[in-house]
């Protein structure tokens, strides 16, 4: 179905943008930085958390969909 392949290629690219949105400037990169292990979310960091655990569920979910449907 044209519109799940559609709106799997338009989750999948914001939810690429989030994550990217969420690596720091401060050189660690993709890999993160044990600094930063203990300390706890705010803000629109938190925001950003959860909807990138929100987009990951909604992408498997269209994925399943789509392979059931094909």
């Amino acid at each position: 179905m044209p519109f799940l392949n559609a709106a799997q290629i338009i989750v999948s690219i914001v939810l690429v943008l989030i994550i990217l949105s969420q690596v720091k400037e401060s050189g660690a990169g993709l890999f993160g930085s044990s600094q930063s292990a203990g300390r706890t979310r705010r803000g629109l960091e938190k925001t950003l958390f959860q909807f990138t655990i929100v987009l990951s569920v909604v992408f498997l979910a269209v994925s399943i969909i789509s392979v059931r449907l094909a």
